[in-house]
């Protein structure tokens, strides 16, 4: 066999490169024409040539740096773009999406994990390397994932755009919930949907009011302040947040009267109870998105002074709809691999008696999906902006217990898994604690440093519980009820 390259294959990478060295000199020429004069179109120099560039910057004193510049590092343009020929003109824009979508945040230097968790998977290394390594790999992959969201969201408008946001804002943990659900995971199903729900909570929460707080503690006059944010918007959520602790327990509490029945009979009233419960989740998540978004879209508007400091720093789509969905697309499935492997990983690291599942569905995973949402929330706080803190972090616990918690146990049923909304009781106790310590806290509108210290205490409290807890001794009571 040759060397695979057809006689067309070749035209096309010689006329690519003849284009490449064709827009190179054309650049190398005027950039050579402007370092000489200091003017555009190569005019000559004279005495009253300037020393300094147009706008009064020095001027590039290396052609080649420029263009390695603008082809590497400038999101805002790449040589061959614009060109009439397609072989050059399509790998210059797919190269243009990459670079914008690479640049898109610093925590993407970590997707230098991603090539190295698929080969740690696929070549069987140990399950701390392959957990781990796949672990980081889906940190930045969910912040990429997140940017391909906001950039079809700002193309769709307001009200399309944010039920784009609410659909896709926890895409990575129901990608690694659905993996864990074929694989017959539940409790860390059921403890990834619970951690996530608790982060969100009281350690996102937290540390916006905690950061926030201290960065805005005085006024000018020097006395203390607190931050504000709309009372309406955290009252609902609350409330919705109480319902979905009603739906924990409610299975838990059957669970303990019918403690002398059967097994079987037992199995079957929990599933047909989780069952119907999650269909009206749903439903009220559908009516809670009508409500926020059509009939009383005000209430969850931010204050007026917010929304002229949105409209300052807000940019337009960095990329156009079709790139974004490919973004979108091409992520979500790479992000379904690195998922398969970290889950495949985690019974042989189990095994090992030092961590329990719990601890890692409970703690673990949802770093890997909020992380990026997580600097962002504390970010806004620092800036004042509470409202859409709240919203960031209040909004996806929202989401995680009112969308993604009752599909999964939708999608267990379609796929034979006995998915349900029975947690293990300690698991419920603190998911009900949480909501209770955070209806309080938020009640009032107002928030400062102390309040978050107090949440972040309350999630380090739980982590540690389920960190002390013996690696099998969780594990098998969720087992036994899952069963």
């Amino acid at each position: 066999m040759g060397s695979g390259l057809t006689p067309s294959s070749t035209t096309v990478q010689v006329n690519f490169r003849d284009e490449l060295r064709r827009i190179g000199s054309l650049t190398y020429q005027k950039t050579m024409d402007y370092t000489t004069t200091g003017r555009p179109n190569g005019h000559a120099a004279s005495e009253s040539s300037p020393l300094l560039g147009a706008d009064g910057s020095a001027l590039p004193a290396s052609p080649a740096h420029g263009h390695v510049w603008h082809f590497f590092l400038d999101p805002t343009t790449t040589p061959g773009i614009d060109n009439h020929n397609p072989f050059v003109k399509f790998p210059a824009r797919v190269w243009n999406v990459a670079k914008i979508t690479l640049l898109s945040s610093w925590i993407n230097l970590l997707l230098v994990f991603v090539p190295l968790g698929i080969w740690a998977g696929n070549n069987e290394w140990s399950a701390p390397w392959v957990f781990s390594l796949n672990f980081f790999a889906i940190i930045p992959l969910a912040a990429v994932l997140s940017f391909a969201t906001e950039e079809i969201a700002h193309r769709l408008g307001d009200t399309l755009g944010g039920l784009v946001n609410a659909t896709f804002g926890n895409a990575v943990e129901l990608i690694v919930s659905v993996v864990a659900l074929r694989a017959g995971e539940i409790e860390i199903v059921q403890a990834s949907m619970l951690g996530s729900i608790l982060s969100n909570l009281l350690l996102v929460l937290g540390m916006c009011f905690l950061l926030g707080g201290i960065y805005n503690m005085r006024d000018g006059a020097g006395n203390g302040t607190e931050q504000s944010f709309a009372t309406g918007t955290a009252q609902t959520t609350c409330s919705l947040m109480a319902i979905s602790s009603a739906s924990m327990i409610i299975p838990a509490a059957l669970y303990g009267v019918l403690d002398h029945a059967d097994a079987a009979d037992k199995a079957d009233s929990i599933l047909f109870l989780s069952r119907g419960t999650s269909i009206i989740l749903l439903l009220l998540y559908c009516m809670y998105l009508y409500f926020a978004l059509y009939t009383h879209k005000k209430l969850f508007e931010p204050e007026e002074a917010v929304r002229e400091a949105n409209a300052e720093e807000e940019h337009d789509p960095l990329l156009g709809p079709w790139s974004a969905g490919l973004v979108l697309i091409v992520t979500t499935l790479i992000i379904s691999v690195c998922a398969d492997h970290m889950v495949s990983s985690i019974d042989a690291l189990v095994a090992t008696g030092k961590i329990s599942k719990n601890f890692i569905g409970l703690i673990l995973i949802p770093i890997v999906g909020n992380a990026a949402e997580h600097v962002t929330a504390c970010v806004v706080a620092v800036k004042n902006k509470m409202d859409l803190a709240m919203g960031v972090a209040i909004g996806s616990s929202i989401q995680i217990a009112l969308l993604v918690t009752p599909s999964l146990v939708m999608l267990g049923w379609a796929l034979g898994k006995p998915m349900t909304l029975h947690f293990e009781t300690f698991e419920t106790i603190a998911f009900a604690l949480s909501v209770i310590v955070v209806t309080y806290t938020v009640q009032d509108g107002k928030s400062n440093y102390l309040e978050g210290a107090m949440l972040i205490g309350l999630y380090i409290i739980i982590a540690v519980a389920f960190w002390a807890s013996p690696a099998k001794a969780l594990d098998t009571v969720v087992a036994m009820v899952s069963r």
